[in-house]
């Protein structure tokens, strides 16, 4: 049985137990993660089972939130996937963020910053998806080739009036976090 390193498990644990869900798509997220992570062998390796955990961005900049057109679902969503080998959810979120927007993001200072969390199924996967908040300064996307090209800053009405309905808590977030700087977070 190849275990998760127990430090990060229970850290990312810790974290979607004290994370405040608000809505009911949260609340049944958050109680979905908690009882896989608690169930799965090795929630963090998507090759051990159909259901694992995931590691998406939501890009904050001075243009507003940065969207992808995802390729197979035609659906503008937060970019993010699945966590390579020993990484954690939060560092899958600043690579696939990166490779899937060509945008130079960082987390906050305060380190990473969970933002949103969605239980949802993926094709033949189910994905336990931690959503960190990034950010960026004004900055062009430039997605790298085999990325979908459709990459663009949206202000936050739009971007929640044209997102898949599974990121629009995310979103309603960013607005509740004003306009000020974040970087304290």
């Amino acid at each position: 049985m190849n275990l998760v390193d127990q430090p990060l498990r229970g850290v990312v644990r810790d974290a979607v137990a004290a994370f405040d869900a608000r809505s009911q798509r949260e609340l049944e997220s958050q109680r979905c993660i908690l009882a896989e992570m608690d169930r799965l062998a090795d929630p963090f390796d998507r090759h051990a089972g159909p259901v694992h955990l995931t590691g998406s961005g939501i890009v904050r900049g001075p243009r507003g939130t940065a969207l992808h057109m995802h390729r197979s679902l035609h659906l503008w969503l937060q970019p993010g996937g699945h966590l390579e080998t020993g990484e954690a959810p939060w560092e899958a979120a600043l690579r696939e963020t990166a490779e899937e927007t060509g945008l130079p993001v960082r987390h906050p200072a305060g380190g990473p910053f969970l933002v949103h969390l969605d239980a949802h199924p993926a094709n033949a996967h189910f994905h336990l998806d931690l959503r960190y908040l990034l950010l960026c300064d004004d900055a062009e996307p430039a997605p790298a080739a085999g990325e979908s090209q459709e990459v663009r800053w949206f202000g936050l009405d739009e971007a929640m009036a044209i997102a898949d309905a599974g990121l629009v808590d995310g979103l309603r977030r960013l607005a509740q976090l004003g306009p000020g700087p974040l970087e304290r977070l």
